[in-house]
């Protein structure tokens, strides 16, 4: 986080004693930041609709199959979760839920695709699964930070005063 990203959380994002160009100068700071950390999501993301738009990804194992896909449809959602975190928190304090909402409403709108799919069919069972996923990246995060502030760190390596 940058020293100005940084004076805009403590100050409740106005600094203190500086004029509006300044404020505009860090808004422009703040989105290019998340335009540039944007990129990793969403490449997650297209990742993501690809997979969703092959027409058949069984391998034939059966079971083991079926618990590979499902462990892959949690993972998937739960780095997309910890990505998005990562990509808004320069700007908003709300990052996590907002990093929840993104990767459940895709997760909603990648079954609603598959349903186009020939060989495939979204299912509400897949969207549960992608839940649990995002339910264990908010519970990391929330134990991160809770370790952080246990330990007196902010996050940057550096303690609290």
């Amino acid at each position: 986080m940058t020293e100005i990203t940084a004076r805009l959380y403590r100050t409740g994002g106005t600094p203190r004693g500086r004029g509006a160009s300044h404020n505009a100068a860090v808004n422009l700071a703040a989105t290019r930041q998340l335009a540039a950390r944007a990129l990793a999501p969403l490449g997650l993301m297209a990742l993501i609709f690809v997979l969703s738009a092959q027409p058949d990804l069984d391998s034939g194992f059966g079971l083991l199959d079926l618990i590979l896909r499902k462990l892959a449809h949690a993972t998937e959602y739960l780095l997309l979760t910890l990505l998005w975190a990562w990509a808004l928190r320069p700007v908003t304090r709300m990052n996590v839920a907002a990093a929840a909402m993104i990767s459940l409403l895709y997760a909603i709108s990648d079954e609603y695709h598959q349903t186009f799919v020939e060989g495939r069919h979204g299912t509400s069972v897949d969207v549960l699964v992608d839940a649990i996923g995002v339910a264990i990246a908010l519970a990391l995060l929330r134990y991160h930070r809770t370790i952080g502030s246990v330990a007196g760190s902010t996050g940057t390596g550096r303690v609290r005063d």
